[in-house]
């Protein structure tokens, strides 16, 4: 028999090796049955699950296409867990005396109204030494105030807690004034408090009430074990994991490693510190100066800080979109509060429902077909009545006022149904 080439053999080898092996050499783990799967006996709504598994597949390690990491970004409250942990941390203060006497409630918070000095000055007294422990738990007209300013921005006369300017897209004065309260208190005393309600929480059973003053909330929080699975999947594939909250940070941190992420990727608000206490001035973000808590990682201060953070891009840039490069691939939200770094991701935007009207507005009209719109996994809402006024005053703007809701392009979204 006649003998062929070497060569001719070489490329025959050549030609059957190409009909097996992928033309791209891919990680070693990149066979689809041994990738990083999401767990099957969780329950997501439709094909939720299978579009968050495809992008894990194209994005993550198996997709071969090496690169630098994904990034993965997570709201907490009402995203990762059910309920709200600075609502609980606040409560377990108030029930345990760790609210310090400031010298003057104005001193809390610059957008602090007189009738809010007036009304707090009066429920909690100024028998207390300034810097010393308020008796909140026996004080309930005291806690009651706190609170209401808290949950309503005004006080329990109904008077507006807060006035001035600010811009409505990147700061609420409610939500800075909560670590802002907390000044005196060392980063580790406050996630010591967070660390003792959330063993409460925890063990409360579901569904449970907690009283504060006269308040009436929410007395448990559950992480929620498909995002805990999400979390866990998409870290095995090789995704860059952080959590984006508007808790204060020392808060955070003491939930988030219940996902397995530490304090370098959980990022909030970011008190000062002075002489190792926490004061009442907050981090700034892209450009926006350190002080009364003018950016917060709230709507577009999320984009802001995940810009600067993780992406480490400085200045006013950091409050602009991004390149494909420099965008997260996922993001993870359940509120208004979320939507634009929701918007950002690239690869799916993760939107658990609680009837927000911005957020849910682009959820529904999924421009790019990688919204994953999902009812919360405890306790979900019931289907919004009527339709969502996307095309009218579904969007807020920096003022303050409402305005319909806006695509990439600036068509506007219409009205949306509620459909999960």
């Amino acid at each position: 028999m006649r003998k062929k080439p070497a060569i001719v053999v070489g490329l025959l080898a050549a030609a059957a090796l190409a009909t097996t092996v992928p033309a791209t050499a891919a990680p070693a783990h990149s066979s689809r049955a041994k990738c990083p799967r999401l767990d099957k006996s969780l329950t997501w709504a439709g094909d939720n699950r299978a579009k968050l598994q495809k992008m894990i597949d194209e994005r993550g390690t198996c997709s071969g296409k090496g690169g630098p990491r994904p990034v993965a970004a997570f709201d907490w409250d009402n995203t990762v867990v059910k309920n709200d942990i600075t609502d609980a941390t606040l409560a377990w203060a108030l029930k345990h005396d760790k609210i310090l006497r400031p010298k003057s409630w104005r001193d809390t918070s610059a957008w602090l109204t007189p009738a809010a000095d007036k009304a707090l000055t009066k429920a909690c007294g100024t028998e207390v030494r300034a810097g010393r422990p308020l008796p909140t738990s026996k004080n309930a007209a005291c806690a009651d105030e706190i609170f209401e300013i808290r949950e309503k921005s005004q006080t329990m006369a109904g008077e507006a807690a807060f006035a001035g300017d600010w811009n409505h897209r990147r700061t609420v004065p409610a939500y800075a004034w909560i670590p802002q309260l907390f000044a005196g208190h060392t980063p580790g005393q406050l996630t010591s408090f967070a660390k003792k309600a959330r063993a409460e929480q925890l063990a409360a059973p579901v569904g449970a009430k907690q009283t504060v003053g006269t308040h009436t909330l929410a007395g448990y929080v559950r992480y929620y074990d498909q995002q805990k699975d999400l979390i866990r999947t998409l870290k095995a594939a090789g995704f860059d994991v952080y959590i984006v909250s508007a808790s204060s940070e020392p808060i955070a941190e003491a939930w988030s490693s219940g996902v397995g992420l530490d304090r370098d990727h959980t990022i909030g608000i970011r008190s000062i510190t002075k002489h190792g206490r926490l004061t009442t001035e907050i981090k700034g973000c892209g450009g926006v100066e350190t002080g009364r808590g003018d950016a917060l990682p709230y709507m577009d201060g999320k984009r802001c800080m995940i810009n600067q953070e993780i992406f480490k891009i400085k200045g006013a840039a950091a409050w602009q979109k991004q390149d494909f490069a420099h965008r997260i691939a996922l993001g993870a939200g359940d509120a208004d509060t979320d939507v634009t770094f929701v918007d950002d991701a690239t690869g799916a935007h993760v939107a658990i429902n609680r009837n927000k009207s911005e957020l849910m507005c682009r959820a529904f009209d999924d421009a790019d077909g990688r919204w994953v719109a999902n009812p919360m996994f405890i306790d979900p809402l019931p289907r919004k009545s009527g339709a969502y006024p996307c095309a009218t005053t579904g969007a807020t703007h920096p003022d303050g006022t409402h305005g319909p809701v806006r695509r990439a392009d600036g068509s506007v979204i219409p009205d949306q149904l509620d459909r999960v």
